[in-house]
């Protein structure tokens, strides 16, 4: 709703068509330009993401507000990021009429995130991604960024299978055991390729990630994650054979992890304590 408590217009397919004419713009590959073309979607979106007046809202690649406008309606504040040059004066055009939205040029891949945003606020990441950038940047934010305590992004059904994933399942790998790390995920809904343009090959899903107070384990993020990518860079292996050059037979004793399982078999408070041992074990020479 505005501010006379009206429903703001969001972004039919006809509507896109139209704005994009009138840009002499084209959805643009080399950025994995998606555009939602259903009111419904995005206003679902807007929903589940539990946003309203006093929250701060950062979204990624804004491209023609489809997803901003919807946002926009909950009354909460919205930063909404859009690395396409040309497309950002229309946008900037689309979110005039709603004061509670900002619109910069900006590749979230890139940015300096500690300065964009406002340290006295917490953050709500709410996102149509693209598929090229989803996976490095959830991760990247959720390492370096805690003023982001919570996530609801689109992306490939796929990687929101890992984000969301358990241990000894097709799609838990170490970006599972990254976001188990900081945060609890889950699968928030499923949307399918048609309300796109233009429209993808795949479906898309709604991952919720939400940062936890505390990491799950004690174990430091550096050593952790260390083990997790040699690890899962042999998944088929034994631990005992990928992590041979790094964690000795004593360190799993310690552990009290069996050296022939394999990695996706682990959870994430077994992968911390493994890197705690490991960590004890390199402190004393003995890993």
């Amino acid at each position: 709703m505005d501010r006379h408590g009206r429903r703001i217009a969001v972004h039919s397919r006809r509507t896109i068509a139209e704005l994009l004419e009138r840009g002499g713009l084209s959805p643009r590959r080399d950025l994995g330009q998606n555009f939602v073309a259903d009111a419904n979607t995005v206003r679902r979106i807007a929903r589940l993401a539990e946003i309203g007046p006093g929250d701060h809202v950062v979204e990624v690649g804004a491209g023609l507000g489809s997803l901003t406008l919807a946002l926009a309606e909950t009354g909460a504040e919205i930063l909404a990021m859009e690395v396409d040059r040309g497309m950002v004066p229309l946008l900037r055009e689309i979110a005039a009429p709603n004061k509670n939205v900002t619109v910069i040029e900006a590749d979230a891949m890139r940015s300096d995130w500690h300065r964009l945003l406002d340290k006295g606020h917490r953050w709500v990441l709410v996102a149509n991604l693209p598929y090229n950038v989803a996976t490095p940047l959830i991760c990247d934010l959720l390492d370096d960024v805690p003023q982001i305590e919570r996530m609801l992004v689109m992306v490939q059904r796929e990687a929101a299978e890992r984000f969301c994933a358990a241990p000894r399942t097709p799609q838990y790998g170490a970006v599972s055991v990254k976001v188990a790390y900081w945060a609890t995920a889950r699968i928030a809904g499923i949307v399918p390729a048609s309300v796109f343009i233009p429209q993808p090959k795949v479906e898309s899903a709604l991952a919720d990630i939400r940062r936890r107070h505390e990491p799950a384990t004690d174990a430091g993020s550096d050593d952790l994650f260390r083990l997790v990518r040699t690890a899962f860079g042999q998944r088929r292996k034994m631990l005992r054979r990928s992590l041979v050059d790094v964690v000795s037979p004593a360190v799993f004793d310690a552990a009290e992890i069996d050296a022939t399982r394999r990695p996706e078999e682990l959870d994430v408070n077994e992968w911390g304590r493994l890197a705690v041992s490991w960590r004890h074990a390199a402190g004393s020479g003995a890993a």
